[in-house]
């Protein structure tokens, strides 16, 4: 069982979306926040904060994005565009009866709670990034930024997009992969140094090759990730990886929104150790000119990738207290 049991007290759902359906867990009720997870996880990343944002007064609802979980898996690959994944998150909150709501994401979640924010702004009031700093659309294809790095190695995007590659890498063993992910981004279980960047595959080889072996991160019990591994033993890999598959068609999509900043009271929570903020540092001083609603910004020192997990309490403290603050209405 999770360590954090008060997640059993949630209801799940399944409300209609333009994917189809998407399942969700709610606790609690007062205005609405709702939480999107990324790459490779589901609700069940924010198990630690549906208790805690319901005890300070919140509707917390964390969702299955489409292609995860018990949510829809459209077969065409275009169907997980950003703009889609921003429309599934409407559909939701009108879903429950509401008007607005707080959007809070993580990892690939931050980028879709960013956009959802970005292009609905009459929806999504107020915006917290966590681990992945907001960038705005701009720039060559991404594709074309993905195929430069690395030099003689790959960069994992470019490994994620070409269609069955990495599947046919994880779904042999899901369990042991994502037990190696996990971990390879984590704090506590970070390969040494001089160890490969996991975040790249040499010639010939997988990412897995790049992982520590060893123990589970300490944020990481057998019995959640048992939880993991059997959603996604479920429903396999394509559907989560064909995120990745569509940034170049998200930045056509996106056009009209080139250096767009977001404007609403927004918060962003990284990971010190974290490569999201380490390679993106750019991304966070530019904060004044791209987020200029930012109401905090914190660099948690020690931690890695999986910022809500490994640090559920101080993330909690920093998100309930960051709710609070919001102006008068944002939260309405």
């Amino acid at each position: 069982m999770s360590r954090d049991t008060r997640a059993a007290d949630a209801t799940h759902r399944l409300v209609p979306s333009p994917a189809g359906r998407i399942h969700l867990v709610e606790q609690g009720s007062g205005p609405l926040v709702l939480l999107v997870h990324g790459f490779p996880e589901s609700w069940y990343s924010w198990r630690h904060q549906l208790h805690a944002l319901a005890a300070a007064g919140y509707r917390a609802v964390a969702v299955d994005v489409r292609g995860y979980g018990r949510s829809s898996r459209p077969q065409a690959p275009d169907a997980y565009r950003m703009l889609d994944l921003v429309e599934d998150n409407v559909a939701v909150v009108h879903a429950l009866g509401e008007r607005t709501a707080v959007i809070v994401g993580h990892d690939w979640g931050s980028a879709i709670a960013a956009n959802s924010a970005l292009v609905r702004p009459d929806v999504f009031r107020a915006v917290g990034l966590l681990s992945v700093p907001y960038t705005p659309r701009g720039g060559p294809r991404p594709s074309e930024i993905f195929a430069r790095m690395g030099g003689d190695e790959e960069f994992y995007v470019s490994y994620f997009q070409e269609p069955g590659r990495a599947e046919a890498e994880i779904e042999p063993d899901v369990r042991g992969w994502l037990a190696g992910f996990y971990a390879a981004l984590s704090a506590d279980t970070m390969a040494a140094p001089g160890a490969p960047d996991p975040h790249f595959v040499g010639p010939g080889g997988t990412l897995r090759d790049r992982f520590p072996a060893g123990r589970l991160p300490g944020w990481l019990s057998e019995d959640e990730l048992d939880v993991y591994a059997g959603e996604f033993e479920r429903t396999g890999l394509t559907g989560a990886l064909n995120r990745y598959r569509n940034m170049d068609r998200d930045w056509q999509d996106l056009a009209a929104f080139d250096g767009s900043p977001v404007t609403q009271p927004s918060l962003f929570v990284g990971g010190a150790l974290d490569a999201s903020t380490t390679w993106l540092a750019d991304a966070i001083r530019a904060y004044p000119a791209t987020l200029p609603g930012l109401v905090s910004s914190h660099l948690l020192d020690g931690c890695g990738h999986w910022i809500q997990q490994e640090r559920r309490d101080e993330v909690n403290e920093i998100l309930t207290g960051w709710l609070s603050a919001l102006p008068t209405g944002t939260t309405a």
